[in-house]
């Protein structure tokens, strides 16, 4: 194998990129100079190169943009739903099962990873913590214990495993060059094992702190929250509240809130068992898998969201459905704008997108930057699948670190493609095990300047204490995991 001058300069972007990601910044822009450089250096043409620059993006926004549409049409759903108070609604009765402590940590654990699987932590948190962290407190659980499950079972547990809207298993795959289905079946196995274990530390951890009930009225948790955080609640309602008043009388709108807490649950618990069910039946039917399997949730929820925007706003729904896409779009691109140059750069490190982005002949030989310095330092390399499992959960544990746990899932994806050779272990398997390390600790449990800010303010906690002591049930449960993996695949 014979490496070039552009061979070298990916080897140097990659290495920055990770020393950069050490040090908390963002890689956005040494991802974009890097892709200049080496495609400057391979062509041997500064035009070349900024054609390069363009086409990364525009190749991975291609790949990427089924991501954008899923959760686009997700979050404009939980906003129609948020019109009609279906949202509260529909986790409300939990309340009344939080008979104390113990159960209301189970409860807890278990509704914010349900509800994260399906939207996603970040718009979820804040309905969860709102409704079921202040009747959880009142039921004897102290305010920390309930801060950490709600990290670890939505933010970690639920986030890091995305089995329902795929988007991480799909980043990780496409970077790898392999099916999406092999890594997110893995992925949400290696999930349960971290979060059940992290989650079983936190409860044993945290049991002797469990009170007794305490229905005061006094005693309601949100005595404890920020003025911030209050107003925030008061501007919502009081904004729905007048866009209810606008097209449908309060009535009505409860009516079809309780209708569309019925019917929505009801159709993602379908969802989910249609799915397990074809893939656990036998059946030669592959049309769920992967992307498939995100666009089959996308069509249910782009239903749910019209009925659900027709029922709120009659003749206004013309207007109003397109208020949430477009609400919708936004959420996605702020959360997934800036993978696009990050993963443009490593599919340029890949043989299959290579061609595309540097514009070269289709009769061209196609580069293949990461897969060839790996397989030219492949003598360097311990050939152990516990070394290179380890080492691959450690790089993502450091993607994280930039408080984005998306973004190094294309470096993590890319990595485990290169790594596999000569290690016995399979590629979906130590690309599963890098995005749990990235995405549990910049996803939201790990990282103090993540969204594990966004969990400490609803629940009235110091997010650098909730950081500290979710430290080490979390790594606990990823090594465990890591160990799993390697020894099951």
């Amino acid at each position: 194998m014979t490496l070039t001058l552009a061979h070298g300069m990916y080897a140097i972007v990659t290495v920055s990129v990770i020393v950069i990601m050490l040090f908390r910044k963002g890689i956005v822009l040494p991802t974009l100079l890097g892709t200049l450089l080496v495609a400057s250096i391979y062509t041997g043409s500064l035009v070349g190169g900024l054609k390069a620059v363009f086409n990364a993006n525009l190749v991975a926004a291609k790949e990427l943009f089924s991501i954008f549409l899923i959760i686009t049409f997700m979050v404009a759903l939980l906003k129609s739903l948020k019109d009609l108070g279906a949202d509260q609604k529909m986790i409300a009765p939990v309340q009344k099962i939080m008979v104390n402590g113990h159960i209301a940590f189970l409860c807890l654990a278990l509704i914010t990873y349900v509800v994260s699987l399906f939207f996603w932590p970040t718009p979820a948190v804040p309905l969860i913590c709102a409704l079921l962290v202040p009747a959880a407190v009142r039921a004897g659980l102290p305010p920390m214990a309930a801060a950490m499950a709600v990290a670890m079972a939505g933010q970690g547990m639920a986030l890091s495993s995305d089995y329902i809207m795929q988007v991480a298993p799909m980043l990780s795959a496409k970077a790898a060059g392999i099916p999406t289905a092999a890594v997110a079946s893995k992925v949400l196995f290696l999930s349960l094992i971290t979060g059940l274990t992290a989650l079983g530390i936190t409860y044993v951890r945290e049991r002797k702190n469990i009170k007794q009930p305490n229905y005061a009225p006094n005693l309601s948790l949100i005595d404890s929250m920020s003025n911030d955080q209050m107003k925030m609640e008061e501007e919502i309602k009081s904004e729905v509240s007048a866009a209810s008043e606008m097209f449908v009388s309060e009535k009505e709108r409860n009516r079809w809130g309780s209708i569309f807490a019925v019917v929505v649950p009801l159709s993602m618990l379908a969802v989910m068992i249609y799915m397990f069910s074809v893939k656990f039946s036998g059946s030669k039917m592959t049309g769920l898998e992967g992307g498939d399997g995100a666009a089959f949730i996308g069509g249910v929820a782009i239903v749910l969201l019209v009925l659900a925007s027709v029922s709120f706003g009659r003749l206004h729904a013309f207007e109003k459905i397109s208020d949430h896409i477009t609400d919708g779009f936004v959420f996605a691109f702020r959360a997934m704008g800036p993978v696009i140059p990050i993963a443009g750069f490593f599919f340029l490190g890949s043989g299959d997108f290579a061609s595309a982005i540097l514009s070269l002949p289709v009769d061209a030989s196609k580069p293949a930057f990461l897969f060839d310095i790996v397989q030219s330092a492949q003598n360097l390399i311990p050939q152990s699948g516990f070394i290179t499992g380890f080492g691959i959960l450690v790089i993502g544990i450091i993607t994280g670190l930039d408080g984005a746990g998306f973004a190094g899932l294309p470096l993590t994806g890319a990595l485990s493609g290169a790594l596999h050779h000569g290690t016995g272990v399979d590629p979906s398997t130590l690309a599963a095990i890098g995005q749990m390390g990235a995405v549990w600790t910049g996803g939201g449990t790990l990282i103090a300047w993540s969204s594990l800010v966004a969990v400490a303010g609803f629940c009235g906690v110091s997010v650098i204490e909730l950081a500290r002591k979710n430290f080490f049930p979390v790594i606990i449960g990823l090594c465990v995991a890591t160990l799993a993996a390697l020894l099951i695949w």
